[in-house]
């Protein structure tokens, strides 16, 4: 196969995929994964890709960050019913941490104006909850991502290291019980990280959707989860995989 050739199923795989890692392109073209890396490093160059720790994600904004608008209505009854649930385990006094997911934002509409601090990197949750006179909210400001209104980078990372929270109330684009929490963009989920690395307990929001999918970017381990919360639309199948984790699972019904 010419290089030319190869190039450019690269970048048909990387947009049909969303992200690839540099090991499997290695594998399907036959070649080495410097001789990868080196195509990479061309295509972005070129503006037909961006390269990422790994591998490489699209540049389409419609499939690297999913708008905001298209994430309120998909599976919507599901994240409000567990947005409602996840209310319920915060303390008055509590510090938590909201992320930019949908079911966070949620979250922000329910929780009641009782003393409360908020940390999150999300805009859309910093209008809601500034309608709420007793609670605090703090931003981690940094790299605004548009289609998401949400913040990452290191400058939110680095926001995040002079804070300690009790509660980390976040999402995820895939939870998979062997490959554990992982995200389709790579600052969203250094971010993730950070915020569970800072809580005394993490509070994992997912509708049943995102059982047993894996997407491009790790976030962290399943047994590093301390609650689960998702809708009865899961299998029984994998409600008893998780709870032989010995992963606390709540399912709210709809």
């Amino acid at each position: 196969m010419l290089v030319a050739e190869r190039q450019r199923k690269i970048v048909e795989l990387v947009n049909e995929r969303q992200s690839i890692r540099v090991t499997e392109l290695s594998q399907i073209f036959s070649v080495t994964e410097e001789t990868i890396r080196r195509d990479l490093e061309k295509l972005e160059k070129e503006n037909l890709l961006h390269r990422s720790h790994g591998g490489a994600v699209s540049i389409d904004k419609d499939q690297t960050e999913v708008s905001y608008l298209e994430r309120e209505v998909l599976h919507s009854k599901e994240k409000r019913a567990i947005a409602l649930e996840a209310t319920r385990l915060i303390d008055r006094g509590d510090l938590i941490i909201l992320d930019a997911s949908t079911t966070a934002w949620y979250m922000a509409k329910e929780i009641p104006d009782m003393p409360l601090t908020v940390i999150t990197n999300s805009i859309k949750v910093c209008i809601e909850l500034s309608k709420k006179e007793q609670v605090k909210v703090i931003c981690t400001g940094g790299m605004l991502l548009s289609q998401s209104l949400s913040y990452v980078g290191h400058l939110a990372e680095r926001s995040l290291q002079h804070y300690h929270v009790n509660k980390a109330f976040i999402s995820c684009k895939g939870a998979h019980l062997q490959g554990g929490l992982s995200e389709s963009n790579e600052w969203q989920a250094l971010l993730k990280k950070q915020m569970m690395n800072i809580a005394e307990q993490t509070i994992l929001m997912v509708d049943s959707s995102k059982f047993a999918t894996q997407t491009f970017v790790h976030v962290a381990h399943m047994e590093d989860v301390d609650q689960v919360i998702t809708d009865s639309h899961i299998s029984e199948d994998y409600q008893l995989s998780l709870r032989d984790h010995n992963i606390s699972l709540k399912v709210v019904a709809l």
